[in-house]
């Protein structure tokens, strides 16, 4: 995840040669106040200018599960391990280097010696990480404990009803700089998942969330003006709806970085987003869809992991800029609350959705159709067996609208002229391309006896509803967290749907019917057989087509288009590409600016 140098246009394909470093493959949704503009310039010293398209909602690392809280977060803690340059090849962060045992239940990790945390906090030690993952596992601020109890399975102990025993996680601190950590069982994707920043260094005891510890440090000021980790930058500033900043940690484990700070001007709103781009108030950004004419791309160069260098323009200030195209790991889809809203209309709604007329009249190709929730690259078989199984399984229409049988499906079930449906479709604040999406949506289903009604909420705010089982539709994307697909079909597992439990990773109440069960038992399935075996890979990828083909025949997600992510840049900035893992995977400690 940490970027290098070198990324103009010219200067990127004469260092890789046209060919990127990063490999392109793998829990769900900035500036500041005196920005630098590209005729004022950075140096080689300054701020680097960023938007973020999200409201953040922590600085916590186990509380957050949104990408705009994330793309700070990963700039101010360190894990084990990393995504370098936002690929998928993990490489070790934290970490010195690491031993497995022959069985994979058995990980030492030798930490580097030397790694501060920010401020008077000290040396990072094996007994911090203990700390850390203990708060992933048992403070109530977590929302991801199940990344550590159930999806690697570090050993533990249960009470009679099957809760976590604070204080039994097997890890072991053999010494200040050794690690050792023992799994359940072993586990496909345990050294990815370790990437994740939920699995980052704080340091012993600055909480008291957790048995044992009283707290250095209030949690509202931890999580909100005073995070500290051991990244390569330190947190200065967030101020909600508005910007975000983060200074040069001098005494960084790795190199220090090579600009002074990132700053985040938090921008949900799409024509604010653009102008303040075209403003040249950030030096690196995305241009929203709105704004976007595929046109002016001009791609000179296609690396061997598939992703597309080099230019963008004239954009709207004369600027011909740098371009970055990726084909990452994410889903985007409309999400229905079952408990809410009723299955006739969920089928609906699958017939008069055409992803394919979405992806070229909407979001002007910037993507590819979904018919799965698991994206492309990861698909079981890759992206030519996603396609196959698609064209030949999905029964709402392949790259088709198909409005008689969404009527006749509402008919079946007794809804007509006069007896119309009503739900609410609620799609996050400032986004058009969902806007026109939820618009397209509404007016199809208008002729299926279904009144669709649109609202937007801002996205910290639909979480929170969604949470409460307070949403009956819902527009949302997932970003991987790790590389493979149990780790986007999780959000598919009926019981972690249920939003009268805690921390429901999906906002969905499937449960009661034949797919909900077939969802379950595959998901059990997935779950035992976790080993890095050809054996256990075959049983799991039956269970993940298992799971899709439950998710079509209850329209639990109806998936819409899978994102490629673009970037654009002025030529003050020199930064590498980022991989499949996407730019909120980036770290900025070796960008630089001119």
């Amino acid at each position: 995840m940490s970027e290098k140098s070198n990324m103009s246009r010219r200067s990127f394909l004469k260092a890789t040669g046209g060919t990127a470093s990063a490999v392109a493959l793998t829990g769900t949704a900035a500036g500041q106040e005196t920005t630098t503009t590209q005729q004022d310039g950075g140096g080689a010293d300054g701020t680097l200018n960023l938007i973020n398209t999200g409201t953040m909602s922590t600085l916590d690392p186990v509380k957050a599960t949104d990408t705009a809280s994330g793309r700070v977060i990963q700039q101010v803690f360190d894990a084990l391990m990393n995504y370098p340059d936002g690929a998928i090849d993990v490489e070790t962060q934290l970490a010195q280097g690491f031993e497995q045992s022959d069985d994979f239940t058995t990980y030492t990790f030798n930490l580097k010696q030397g790694a501060q945390f920010h401020g008077d906090y000290g040396e990072v030690t094996a007994q911090d990480f203990i700390y850390s993952w203990e708060r992933l596992a048992a403070s109530e601020e977590s929302r991801r404990a199940y990344f550590i109890l159930d999806s690697i399975g570090v050993q533990h102990e249960t009470d009679d009803e099957g809760n976590y025993q604070p204080g039994t996680l097997a890890l072991e601190a053999v010494d200040d700089y050794t690690l050792r950590v023992t799994l359940e069982e072993p586990f496909h994707a345990t050294l990815p998942m370790l990437a994740y920043t939920a699995f980052a260094a704080l340091p012993e005891g600055i909480l008291g969330d957790i048995e044992g510890y009283d707290g250095e440090m209030e949690y509202q000021e931890f999580a909100t003006s005073n995070p500290i980790g051991a990244g390569p930058f330190q947190f200065e500033t967030w101020q909600p709806n508005d910007e975000a900043e983060v200074s040069r940690f001098a005494d960084y484990h790795g190199q220090a970085a090579q600009i002074e700070a990132v700053n985040w001007r938090i921008i949900e709103d799409d024509n604010a987003v653009y102008t303040y781009a075209m403003n040249q108030n950030a030096d690196y950004f995305p241009i929203p869809t709105p704004f976007y004419d595929p046109n002016k791309v001009n791609v000179e160069e296609t690396d061997d992991q598939g992703r597309e260098i080099g230019t963008y323009g004239p954009v709207r200030n004369g600027e011909t800029v740098n371009y970055l195209a990726v084909a990452t790991i994410n889903a985007f889809y409309i999400g229905f609350n079952t408990a809410r809203v009723e299955k006739p209309v969920r089928q609906a709604a699958a017939y008069a959705m055409n992803q394919q007329q979405v992806i070229e009249q909407i979001f002007k190709g910037r993507g590819q159709a979904a018919y799965h929730f698991t994206p492309p690259n990861i698909y079981p078989g890759g992206p030519d067996a996603y396609t196959q199984h698609a064209e030949q399984n999905y029964p709402y229409g392949y790259n088709q609208t198909q409005l008689d049988q969404a009527r006749q499906v509402m008919e079946e079930a007794g809804y007509g002229p006069d007896n119309q449906y009503e739900f609410t479709f609620t799609i996050y604040s400032g986004s058009d391309t969902w806007s026109q999406t939820a618009q397209l949506l509404r007016d199809q289903l208008a002729s299926a006896h279904i009144n669709m009604t649109i609202e937007s909420a801002p996205f910290s705010t639909l979480l929170q509803r969604g949470r409460e089982g307070n949403l009956q539709a819902y527009s949302l994307g997932w970003i991987m967290d790790w590389p493979a697909p149990d780790n986007f079909l999780q959000l598919l597992n009926p019981p972690q749907t249920d939003t009268s439990q805690d921390a429901p990773i999906s906002y969905v109440n499937w449960s009661g019917t034949e797919a909900a069960q077939q969802a379950t038992s595959a998901y059990e399935q997935i779950r035992d057989n976790p080993a890095p075996t050809d054996e256990a890979e075959a049983a799991r990828n039956e269970s993940y087509v298992t799971i899709e083909e439950a998710n079509w025949e209850d329209v639990v997600f109806l998936p819409v288009y899978h994102e490629t992510d673009e970037r654009f840049w002025y030529d003050n900035v020199e930064i590498d590409a980022f991989g499949a893992a996407g730019p909120s995977r980036q770290m900025y400690d070796t960008t630089s600016l001119k």
